[in-house]
């Protein structure tokens, strides 16, 4: 036997009993409270775009890797129509993000008070909670960074090589979701070689899992070449994204601080990052808080959404509940880490984070008592009745030869998810990746263009007119709402010179 393995050995039988049923009791209440009122209120846009992707899967997409319109490809396929089957894995996701983070304050030292205070930090998330109520990246994508930093706090811990393999295989999955991990590795690579353990890459099986995870996004990368790389592209619109809403650079750090949640997930995140940088027992991990650092950083520069960062979160609270688990509180803040504030936290947050609002409060109050884009899960079966309304009022001559485009990826989606049933035909759009789903036919020479700006489309026709104006009926201000129908007439150029012209990642 070996030193190192035993080393390891005696550290694991220090290790403390996993807190398995009050762990996987509060990931289950997290997953219950998503999976009731996972099928209100309908999609939300981005989910109809993965949707729409679904059902033309490839290697790769403009805004992304291939993993998310797969998942939702399986899901429509497992239950049509479904919105409760279709959020399943977002709510799986969520849940097992709290029993993951537990993991992780088990492998930093924790015992049953410290893996329950880290676990419980992410079931009352702001962040995690409010994504989980969608099947899209931000949701999928933090779960599995909690997975890596749990296979890399554990191979510090143990310096099992095989668990370097196994990082590899997440990171592969990782990648194939979104590419923001590969940051996290070009981060965490360069805290190592400052703060240790250097000994890492001296080990076979971290290459043999950096091959893995390499190969697996070949694929991706082939299709972006092959397309003239279109995600490059979305790097410059999310940030104009950024600056029209999402915070900017100044509001990066307010905005990850408040996704991490009220007073219980702000003050750990903040407190476990402090233990990592300065304590001496948490030492073996002040790369991962050095990362947190740098990850902040390149965000802010890149002018990146403040939820980038949130796959981050789970160290952090770890480090903060192991600590707080060995060393008793100061008299001034003991109060913080205790079950009242978290239960007082819990429900603070939930009206803000999933819709427990029926659609008449979203339509009768204004205020901001409610999930941020719950409006924009609401209409979408009654914008495509607008849309058929408009369709089916044209003369059936020139209802034959009218396709029907969007300014939007959202609309698009929700007219091919909604439009069939209603007598609509495929409708197209020039919005970020929908415009690689295809163009309009060269027997379209009229276009029903659903959109507030016509312009760049209408050049390429001789007359654009308002059909009709979108309405919900359900008294809901969103983007959709009041949008106009507009009939553009007698296409002047081919639809293959005219669609290169009108692509459009910023919309």
């Amino acid at each position: 036997m070996t030193a190192a393995t035993a080393a390891a050995e005696s550290e694991e039988t220090e290790t403390a009993e996993f807190a398995k049923r009050p762990v996987f009791i509060m990931a289950a209440a997290t997953g219950l409270v998503l999976l009731l009122v996972s099928g209100r209120y309908g999609y939300f846009g981005d989910e109809l775009y993965f949707w729409a992707a679904g059902k033309h899967l490839d290697w790769g997409y403009a805004d992304q890797p291939p993993v998310l319109p797969l998942l939702a490809a399986l899901m429509d396929a497992i239950a049509p129509g479904s919105l409760v089957v279709f959020r399943l894995p977002a709510v799986l996701a969520v849940a097992a993000t709290v029993v993951f983070t537990a993991l992780i304050a088990r492998e930093m030292g924790g015992r049953r008070k410290a893996q329950l205070l880290a676990g419980g930090a992410a079931a009352i998330c702001g962040q995690f909670v409010g994504s989980g109520h969608y099947l899209a990246t931000s949701t999928i994508d933090p779960f599995l960074w909690t997975v890596i930093l749990w296979l890399i706090v554990r191979w510090i811990r143990t310096r099992d090589d095989n668990l370097l393999i196994w990082l590899g295989v997440a990171t592969a999955v990782t990648l194939n979701v979104k590419f923001l991990i590969a940051g996290f590795w070009v981060v965490a690579g360069v805290a190592v070689l400052v703060f240790g353990p250097r000994e890492i890459f001296a080990r076979p099986k971290l290459w043999i899992g950096g091959a893995i995870a390499a190969v697996s996004i070949l694929p991706t990368l082939l299709w972006q070449s092959a397309n003239d790389w279109p995600q490059l592209g979305m790097s410059e619109a999310i940030s104009k994204e950024v600056n029209g809403g999402w915070g900017g650079r100044a509001g990066f750090v307010p905005g990850a601080l408040t996704g991490a949640g009220l007073v219980i997930g702000a003050f750990l995140v903040l407190f476990g990052l402090a233990t990592l940088l300065v304590t001496r027992e948490q030492r073996p991990y002040r790369f991962l808080g050095w990362t947190v650092v740098g990850l902040t950083v390149v965000f802010i520069v890149a002018n990146g959404r403040y939820y980038y960062i949130s796959g981050m979160y789970p160290i952090c609270w770890a480090a903060a509940a192991v600590h707080i688990g060995k060393h008793r509180p100061a008299l001034w803040w003991r109060w913080i880490p205790t079950w009242p504030v978290f239960a007082l936290s819990a429900l603070y947050t939930l009206p803000y984070v999933v819709p427990l609002q029926p659609i008449h409060w979203i339509a009768e109050h204004k205020s901001n008592l409610r999930p941020a884009y719950s409006h924009e899960e609401i209409g979408w079966p009654q914008m495509a009745d607008s849309v058929s309304q408009a369709y089916q009022s044209l003369p059936p001559d020139v209802r034959a030869h009218t396709s029907i485009v969007t300014t939007g990826y959202w609309q698009a989606g929700a007219l091919n998810r909604y439009g069939p049933e209603r007598g609509l035909p495929q409708a197209y759009s020039a919005s970020r990746g929908f415009w690689y789903f295809g163009e309009p036919s060269e027997s379209a020479t009229n276009v029903l263009f659903v959109g507030y700006e016509p312009q760049r489309l209408a050049a390429h026709f001789k007359g654009a007119n308002i059909v009709l104006r979108i309405d919900n009926h359900l008294g809901v201000k969103n983007s959709s709402q009041n949008m106009p129908v507009w009939l553009l007439n007698d296409r002047t150029q081919p639809w293959p010179v005219i669609w290169p012209l009108v692509k459009d990642l910023k919309a």
